[in-house]
């Protein structure tokens, strides 16, 4: 081969490696940008205070909600599913940053006054999705605490929802049965008119203004305990408020509000990955459904905000549809905690119940360590992706952060979150080993099918809501699968698994710790 032939061989060869190594840095580039291969858009459904059994797929024969038992049969079922407290703050902020609530002092139920819980400097699911390239949303309730603790509400409310990775926010600040009764969109209240300024005070009221204690005739909704401050829109409220009229909501209207919303979200940025968390108000008090609703699961208005509920997670579900986006967005429904009947108002909720049984087969409900003060519905949707079935492995919200992150392609992780994507799609029942429960701050175990609940003074039920608080002088073990509704306590005819179970909670939850400290007195 002469010299002009050789330079000619090589000339080629650099080319070809040239072309190649283009070609895989577009594929790469492709595939970062999400030309090849697209981000799923994810959506969290978060229901407050839906019970295990308040849904038909989990058992629940009295109550239609064929919407949410649509999703259960087309996706995956998981009846190991627990929120990580029996109450909502604690519960919310453990989904969102996967950090189990008893490591911080404040995750506690929340004034709607409280400053915001979440560190700004904290990961969170969307934070951890923005640096992947999402656009973030919330919808719905919020009740993780606004601002430094001293918010004025007549200007731009920050730190929120904004400042710990969501692009765009609108929601209430607590609950709704706390002042403010305000929609919050980006950090400003809707509606809000300069010369009719917000003041809010959780200890005293403002001179003149009526209260649910003091005129019983203004209102249309009767406070039972703990609602007694002022009305609006004739029902009594936690906390005392004063101003911003205009700017108050309508209750009744309230699930209709956030569905559009919602819907509005997807639409807009239907062209982009997303990550939307939908939190709805229902069924919490004050129960409250639109006139189109009433009368229709003939249990008052709980039953029927379950049933409006239902309805809301239907329309979206269209919506999705309707994009076209169903074959690549993950859906995942749950609650924030289990059920509760009678919670501050005269509602009827307690006696139109009939046969229905909204903790299902389990113990408890809120505020309770029994099993249905952390066990919740807990269903995935993704069309086409996920396999129809149920799945028995154990899931916490805890482990939606580094579920996620594994999804989108992050090595972000929150400090308790385990990564059980392919749990979530049904590709393994390998879920946890063990997962600390909590109620009201004090904390249980579970491992495997069994349930350690160490020894707590107090009352054995709360007499307001009439729920069993898992409260007990002695140690309590419960083996689930052969008593799913714990009521039958084996510690003492079980004592070497008593120990075991004694030794990991307090691994788990630090030797230093009130808890631990609080044990070894016992």
């Amino acid at each position: 081969m002469n010299i002009r032939n050789i330079r000619w061989s090589v000339s080629v060869l650099l080319l070809a490696i040239i072309i190649t190594s283009c070609n895989e840095q577009t594929d790469q580039s492709n595939t970062d940008q999400g030309i090849e291969e697209k981000l799923p858009n994810i959506v969290i459904i978060y229901a407050d205070d839906l019970g295990y059994g308040d849904v038909g797929a989990y058992g629940a024969t009295e109550m239609p909600t064929p919407n949410i038992d649509r999703l259960a049969k087309e996706g995956m079922k998981l009846t190991n599913g627990y929120a990580s407290s029996a109450t909502c703050s604690p519960s919310r902020y453990a989904l969102l940053t996967g950090r189990y609530p008893w490591r911080n002092e404040r995750a506690k139920i929340l004034p709607g006054t409280a400053p915001l819980l979440i560190d700004t400097s904290e990961m969170t699911i969307p934070k951890m999705l923005r640096k992947r390239g999402y656009h973030t949303g919330i919808v719905g309730k919020w009740h993780l605490g606004l601002g430094s603790g001293n918010v004025d509400w007549n200007k731009p409310i920050t730190p929120g929802p904004n400042q710990v990775g969501f692009d765009y926010s609108y929601i209430m600040a607590a609950t709704q049965d706390r002042v403010p009764t305000v929609y919050i969109e980006n950090g400003d209240v809707l509606g809000l008119e300069a010369d009719d300024p917000i003041e809010i005070n959780y200890k005293e009221n403002f001179p003149g203004e009526p209260t649910g204690k003091d005129n019983p005739e203004m209102l249309k909704m009767k406070w039972h305990h703990g609602h007694n401050s002022s009305i609006v829109n004739g029902i009594p409220r936690i906390g005392y408020m004063k101003g911003g009229e205009k700017a108050k909501w309508v209750d009744e209207n309230m699930a209709d509000t956030f569905l559009v919303r919602a819907q509005k979200y997807v639409i807009e940025h239907k062209d982009e990955p997303f990550f939307l968390f939908y939190t709805l108000q229902q069924p919490h008090v004050p129960r409250t459904p639109h006139q189109r609703f009433v009368g229709t699961s003939g249990m008052g208005p709980r039953g029927d905000v379950i049933v409006e509920a239902d309805w809301c997670i239907g329309e979206f579900i269209k919506t999705l549809e309707a994009e076209g986006l169903l074959e690549n967005t993950l859906v995942i429904l749950s609650s924030d905690n289990g059920p509760v009947l009678n919670d501050g108002y005269y509602d009827d909720a307690v006696e139109k119940i009939g046969n229905h049984k909204p903790a299902g087969p389990l113990r408890g409900g809120k505020y309770s360590l029994f099993e249905a003060g952390t066990r919740v519905p807990f269903i995935t949707y993704w069309k086409g992706k996920i396999t129809p079935g149920v799945s028995d492995a154990m899931i916490s919200q805890i482990d939606l952060l580094g579920s996620i992150a594994a999804l989108a392609g992050s090595n972000d992780r929150g400090e308790d979150s385990q990564n059980l994507i392919d749990v979530l799609l049904g590709k393994s029942n390998n879920g946890r080993s063990e997962l600390v429960l909590e109620a009201t701050t004090r904390t249980a175990l579970r491992k495997g099918n069994w349930v350690y609940i160490p020894p707590y003074d107090g009352p054995a039920k709360n007499n307001y809501v009439n729920i069993e608080l898992g409260n007990n002088p002695e140690n309590q073990l419960y083996n689930l699968e052969d008593d799913l509704g714990q009521q039958n306590n084996l510690a003492q005819s079980n004592p070497e698994k008593l120990e075991e179970m004694i030794a990991l909670f307090a691994e788990i939850r630090g030797e230093g710790s009130k808890e631990v400290e609080q044990l070894e007195l016992k």
